[in-house]
């Protein structure tokens, strides 16, 4: 595998990712920030923060799987949902969990979350990119 992930002592451990991801593979993936759109453009889940996450999930999942990659290959995500607040925490989680038991695996590559008030689309509440490193 192209991606080691890592939680170096003398940093907090977290439970949904690593603190540190070491790439050695050779070729390098940028997917562009996925939505929750199913394979017609539609969204998926509309006012629902959990299936949203989950269906983004899944579609970063898609587009690792067409370049020959998958979620081990990830170095790091980012997350943006719109009007973050800490007790929306439980339904990122759900949607995770849920995508993570559909492709069966468990997404823990370094991740930053980041709130914003607004994505490209009114009924999309999360976006998420991914870099991954393939051998």
């Amino acid at each position: 595998m192209a991606i080691t992930l890592v939680n170096p002592s003398g940093l907090p451990e977290i439970d949904v990712y690593r603190q540190v991801s070491i790439a050695s593979g050779s070729k390098q993936v940028f997917i562009a920030g996925q939505v929750s759109w199913d394979a017609d453009g539609k969204t998926v889940g509309a006012g629902d923060l959990a299936a949203q996450v989950e269906r983004c999930y899944l579609n970063v999942g898609t587009a690792l799987a067409e370049v020959g990659g998958s979620f081990a290959d990830v170095a790091k995500l980012t997350v943006y949902v719109v009007d973050w607040t800490p007790d929306k925490m439980p339904l990122l989680l759900d949607g995770i969990s849920r995508a993570a038991a559909t492709l069966g695996v468990t997404p823990a590559p370094p991740a930053s979350l980041i709130g914003v008030a607004a994505l490209s689309v009114p009924d999309h509440l999360v976006e998420i990119e991914a870099t991954a490193v393939i051998d």
